[in-house]
């Protein structure tokens, strides 16, 4: 089901991207969520982990030239090592609660680079919507 999902995503992405003028965090970051919308603590965090890597980002930004291909690059190695993080510690303090991870490893490296692109409530409204989307249609196509 996750392939189908990131497919649908994929395609609901694009959509969104040429309509609305807004990604929704990337490709495959709508149809990641969506296949994790019934574990809503993975969800929070993985936007947590979005916005402390978009924060974080943008302090660096402050102290040396982050653009483009290295502002993704930073996006991505920082989103990784916060994920990673995230998992050893809820794993080390409470074994029992794995709800608390993240959504993949770079899954909240894409969501910060379009938060500070296009802005955190816009990039997490849409992407939010978009995961949605594909969750429905999902639902609808019997997946």
């Amino acid at each position: 089901m996750i392939a189908e999902s990131v497919g649908i995503g994929i395609v609901v992405s694009f959509f969104s991207v040429e309509l609305l003028g807004l990604s929704p965090g990337g490709l495959v970051v709508p149809g990641y969520l969506a296949f994790f919308l019934t574990q809503p603590l993975r969800v929070v965090a993985t936007f947590a982990a979005a916005a402390l890597t978009a924060g974080l980002v943008m302090g660096c930004a402050n102290f040396c030239l982050i653009y483009g291909r290295r502002r993704f690059m930073t996006c991505i190695l920082i989103g990784y090592c916060l994920g990673y993080l995230v998992e050893r510690i809820c794993i080390a303090f409470n074994p029992f609660n794995a709800d608390l991870r993240v959504i993949g490893y770079i899954i909240p490296g894409l969501i910060a680079n379009e938060m500070i692109r296009q802005g955190v409530v816009s990039t997490v409204l849409i992407t939010v919507l978009a995961a949605g989307l594909v969750r429905l249609l999902l639902i609808l196509l019997a997946f």
